[in-house]
C-alpha cells in the first residue's frame, strides 16, 4: 500500500475522483483551504485534455498551450499547496453512512468526510483503424476545441444526432466542406437541428456510410479517410459478415467524432447520488435558486464533464472544480460546527 492511500488510521477531509481540469481545479482550491485533498488520477490521468495537442481557448494562454502541459501545470500547482495524488481508481462507494467509505481498485478502502466527483465523461470512439495514433492529430472529439485548426480543410463529422449537427455547424465556419457521415438513412437529430445542417451550403451528407480507417501521421496530421457504404445501411456490420460493401478513400484534413460521451459514474451505482438517463450527475440549486455542485447526497459534489452533457469545455470544468471545492469547504465547516455543538456541556 503506498503512503498516499494508507488511511487506515485517519479519515480524509476531501477525496477528489478524477485528475482532469475539474479535479485539478478542485484540488488547488481545497489544498489552499488546508483540507489536504487526496486526488485519484484514475485510469486516464489528466482526462480528455491530454489528447489535445494545442489548447487555444483557455484563458491566460494567448499563444495557446499543449493539453498535456496545461494538465501538468495544474498538477504542479495543486501539489505546491500540498494536494496528494495517487494512481488508484475508486471502484465502489458507500455513501449511506458518515464518513463515506470508498473501495479502491487495489482492494483497499478509505474514508472521507467529503467527496468531489470529477471523473469526467469519455468520448465514444468509432473503432476505425489508426484512431489511437491520430487522436489529437487531426482526429478530435470536440469541434469547439479544435475547429479553428481546420480553416480551409475538408472535414468529416461522424454521427447522426444533435451533437453531430452542432459539430458540423460549428465546423462550417472554418472548413471548406463538412461531410456528415451516418450509418443509416435517417438522422437521430431533432428536426430543427437536422434542418439547420441541411440548409447550410457547406455541409453535405453521406448516408448509409461508416468510417473504416483514418490515414496520416502525427507529423502530417490526418490526410485521408476510408469510408464503407451499403445501400441498406450499417455497412461495417455487413462487411464483418462477408457482405460486399463499397469502399472509397477521400482526402480530408480532419475527422470529428460526434457519437456521444459516456460519463464515468459507474462507481456510484447503487448509491443515492442522482443521475440522469445517460448517467450524468444531477446537481442541486440552493434555497435562492442558484446553481451549486451539491448532489442528492449531502457531502458529495460534482464537477466538470461528469455533470455537464452540454458545454464540456476545459474552462467550464475548471470553474465547476473551484465551485465544488468551495462547496465542500462550506460543508466541512458546517459539519465541524455541528460536531462541536454536540459535545458542548450544558451549564
Amino acid at each position: 500500500m503506498n503512503k498516499e492511500t494508507d488511511t487506515t488510521a485517519d479519515v480524509r477531509n476531501v477525496v477528489i475522483v478524477g485528475s482532469g481540469v475539474a479535479g485539478l481545479s478542485a484540488a488547488v482550491y481545497a489544498a489552499r483551504a488546508d483540507l489536504e485533498p487526496l486526488v485519484f488520477e484514475g485510469p486516464e490521468p489528466g482526462g480528455q485534455l491530454t489528447l489535445t495537442t494545442d489548447v487555444e481557448n483557455y484563458l491566460g494562454f494567448p499563444e495557446g498551450v499543449g493539453g498535456m502541459e496545461l494538465i501538468q501545470n495544474g498538477k504542479d500547482q495543486a501539489e505546491r499547496f500540498s494536494a496528494k495524488f495517487t494512481h488508484g481508481t475508486v471502484e465502489n462507494a458507500t455513501l449511506a453512512e458518515r464518513p463515506f467509505e470508498l473501495e479502491l481498485s487495489n482492494g483497499d478502502t478509505l474514508q472521507t468526510r467529503a467527496l468531489i466527483v470529477a471523473s469526467g465523461a469519455s468520448a465514444r470512439w468509432v473503432g476505425a483503424e489508426n484512431e489511437d495514433e491520430l487522436m489529437g492529430y487531426g482526429l478530435s472529439t470536440c469541434a469547439t476545441c479544435d475547429g479553428a485548426f481546420h480553416r480551409g480543410d475538408d472535414v468529416l463529422v461522424i454521427g447522426g444526432g444533435d451533437s453531430a449537427m452542432e459539430e458540423a455547424l460549428f465546423l462550417a465556419k472554418f472548413a471548406d466542406n463538412v461531410t456528415i457521415v451516418h450509418r443509416r438513412e435517417e438522422l437521430r437529430a431533432s428536426e430543427i437541428m437536422a434542418d439547420r445542417a441541411r440548409d447550410n451550403e457547406t455541409i453535405e451528407f453521406r448516408w448509409n456510410t461508416e468510417l473504416e480507417a483514418i490515414h496520416g501521421s502525427q507529423e502530417e496530421g490526418v490526410t485521408s479517410a476510408t469510408l464503407v457504404s451499403h445501400p441498406d445501411g450499417y455497412p461495417a456490420e455487413k462487411a464483418a459478415t462477408g457482405v460486399d460493401v463499397d469502399r472509397e478513400t477521400v482526402d480530408v484534413g480532419g475527422v470529428f467524432y460526434a457519437i456521444g460521451h459516456t460519463p464515468n459514474t459507474e462507481f456510484l451505482e447503487g448509491t443515492a447520488v442522482d443521475r440522469d438517463e445517460s448517467g450524468y450527475l444531477r446537481t442541486r440549486t440552493d434555497d435562492a435558486g442558484r446553481a451549486t455542485t451539491e448532489t442528492a447526497v449531502e457531502g458529495v459534489f460534482a464537477a466538470g464533464d461528469v455533470a455537464d452533457p452540454h458545454y464540456q469545455q476545459a474552462v467550464t470544468a475548471a470553474g465547476t472544480g473551484s465551485m465544488a471545492a468551495l462547496d465542500a469547504e462550506a460543508h466541512l465547516e458546517t459539519l465541524e460546527r455541528t460536531e462541536e455543538a454536540a459535545f458542548e456541556i450544558p451549564l
